[in-house]
């Protein structure tokens, strides 16, 4: 299961939010589904550029640099750079990236953070949270927004970027009576299924690429009184109970 497909199929008209656009890889096809308009954030300046690029004409994407939080004010963005190249796929407000020797470097930015409850939103039906290990600020900045909206939610989790996140997240998801499995085999296994030594073991070093087979990091989420939905619109993955 990935995030276009899960997004697609429980699609409803509203605004959709991208957390971590970086230059529009997802937002730019959820722009084109029917009545959709993205709110794209991506704090990173060279990412963003070329984001803002990508959208240029769009009337469904607005590009918004800056990052989603638990509160307004500015952060220190982090990337690593590995044998002189940049990794902006790491690029990380919880991350330093250092202690892993010389082979590893990171370029600073501060960047401008916002909570999503800031913008009032009213017809929030989707969010995508791909925030290297920011991702339980994110949500805590958006928990109104969340009871008042339920959208449904796809979360790129690893514990290799935020030790615990795994559990944290969803927990928090819980007490807003929000389901988050990840999909293994045609069926959606509860969060609290993954095996940490068998489905997300690797390395926090961005220049070690080893990763456990399977490795599960796409983690979706669904307000409970929508399971009956989930269901029809992806028959091809079982829900168990």
């Amino acid at each position: 299961m990935d995030e276009l497909r899960f997004l697609t199929a429980l699609h409803r008209p509203g605004s959709l939010v991208d957390a971590g656009a970086h230059d529009g890889l997802l937002a730019l096809p959820l722009s084109r589904l029917p009545g959709a308009h993205v709110l794209a954030f991506e704090p990173l300046p060279a990412a963003f550029a070329r984001l803002r690029a990508a959208c240029a004409g769009s009337t469904t994407v607005t590009p918004i640099p800056q990052a989603l939080g638990d509160a307004p004010g500015r952060l220190t963005l982090s990337v690593p750079v590995v044998e002189g190249i940049r990794q902006e796929q790491w690029a990380s407000l919880v991350k330093t990236f250092e202690g892993y020797g010389q082979h590893v470097e990171a370029e600073r930015t501060q960047v401008p953070v916002v909570t999503l409850d800031s913008y009032c939103l009213r017809d929030l039906t989707a969010m995508k949270v791909d925030a290297e290990g920011a991702e339980y600020e994110v949500l805590r900045g958006a928990r109104d927004t969340l009871r008042r909206c339920r959208p449904v939610l796809t979360l790129e989790l690893e514990e290799r970027h935020r030790r615990g996140s795994t559990w944290a997240v969803p927990a928090f998801l819980d007490a807003l009576d929000y389901a988050t499995c990840f999909a293994l085999n045609g069926r959606w296994w509860p969060a609290s299924a993954l095996n940490h030594a068998t489905m997300q073991r690797a390395s926090p070093d961005p220049s070690n690429y080893s990763a456990s087979d399977p490795y599960i990091f796409n983690f979706f989420a669904w307000p409970r009184e929508r399971e009956a939905e989930v269901a029809q619109s992806l028959p091809e993955v079982r829900l168990e109970g």
